[in-house]
């Protein structure tokens, strides 16, 4: 039987985390990309789309004295209640665990199908960003959205660009004169 799963292309801001049921020196194996694309994991999700820069497995071991509710915290800012509710039950797994956050379905809508070796743990969410502050009001900020072409002062910077310039043609044009002369 395996559990299966919704990925929506909008999805934003969720970690999910699976036990790896294998020996350790099966691990890369199964959990590494061949150069044919054969690529066990991504089977073992059902997943038709994985981006492998965000897929992550860790070694518990490798945490040391941190915990693997500490890592997830630290590392993918995981909180909410879920996650306090079942920090006990993820720092009772040994072995390997594998973390996909969003960004590794590559926001590609599919259904997941996770057979075994994987053991789905759970779904957290990170935080949510705050709201947008106050909308700035200040004078150098008004009318600069949507508009097209130099602002009033580029347009005057232009003008007296250009009328120096002619000035200084000018005076070189009348002392080549004179000096043409002479």
């Amino acid at each position: 039987m395996s559990t299966r799963m919704h990925i929506k292309s909008s999805e934003r801001g969720v970690v999910r985390v699976f036990h790896i049921d294998l020996p350790r020196e099966a691990i890369e194996r199964f959990t590494t990309q061949a150069g044919t694309g054969e690529w066990p994991l991504q089977y073992a999700l059902g997943a038709k789309s994985l981006r492998s820069a965000f897929v992550e497995v860790v070694d518990i071991r490798d945490l040391g004295d941190m915990t693997l509710s500490q890592y997830l915290s630290n590392a993918h800012d995981v909180t909410g209640q879920d996650f306090e509710d079942m920090r006990a039950r993820l720092d009772e797994l040994n072995g390997h665990v594998l973390i996909l956050p969003s960004q590794a379905f590559d926001q590609t809508e599919q259904h997941l199908a996770i057979a075994s070796p994987l053991r789905w743990v759970g779904t957290f969410n990170e935080p949510k960003p705050a709201g947008s502050g106050a909308p700035i009001r200040s004078k150098s900020a008004a009318g600069t959205i949507g508009q097209s072409g130099p602002s009033r002062s580029q347009k005057s910077n232009t003008g007296l660009w250009v009328a120096v310039s002619l000035f200084v043609l000018i005076a070189v044009g009348i002392i080549l004169a004179k000096f043409m002369l002479n």
